[in-house]
């Protein structure tokens, strides 16, 4: 019996092993699936948001805003002076206008016709209330206007509109 006993010991000693080395190796073999579809899930978002930006890139994108170009001034020499007849009594308006514009060529092309716009802005100045240019919303107006009437002019002889702003560098009402 003691000889029956080993040969069932040596198998059954055997056995263990192997059912040890079977769960190590199922063991391992989930591990490494458990990493690759960790790598493999991580490659496959990176690479749908590379995807994403590709496609974005290609994609037409719209214009950028325009970059506003530095601004170019103008001073129209001599000052205006135009007179007012308030409550019977002589009175007198000193402006001196510069023109803010932001493309030299256009405001070249508008100095060719600079006696039309002083004309316009004599008839203009001439044509106002003293009362109401010797408050701020009245002179603000008034800078509004002649903002208006020159960029008519601009847009009526050289096809755009070449000054941004006129604005009043000195303004004297006596």
């Amino acid at each position: 019996m003691a000889k029956k006993d080993k040969p069932q010991d040596a198998a059954g000693g055997d056995a263990k092993p192997a059912g040890k080395l079977k769960l190590i190796i199922l063991i391992v073999v989930a591990l490494l699936l458990a990493v690759g579809l960790s790598v493999g899930g991580t490659w496959f978002l990176l690479s749908k948001g590379d995807a994403q930006v590709e496609a974005e890139a290609q994609a037409p994108t719209e214009p950028a805003a325009p970059v506003k170009l530095p601004a170019i001034y103008e001073e129209l020499t001599p000052a205006f002076v135009v007179n007012f007849d308030y409550k019977g009594r002589p009175r007198y308006m000193q402006v001196s206008v510069a023109l803010m514009a932001r493309d030299k060529t256009a405001l070249d092309a508008l100095k060719v016709h600079m006696p039309v716009l002083r004309n316009r802005l004599v008839m203009l100045f001439s044509s106002q209330d003293f009362e109401t240019l010797a408050t701020p919303v009245g002179m603000e107006m008034l800078r509004q206007q002649a903002t208006s009437s020159v960029q008519e002019l601009a847009q009526k002889e050289t096809g755009t509109l070449a000054v941004e702003q006129v604005l009043f560098t000195n303004l004297v009402l006596q």
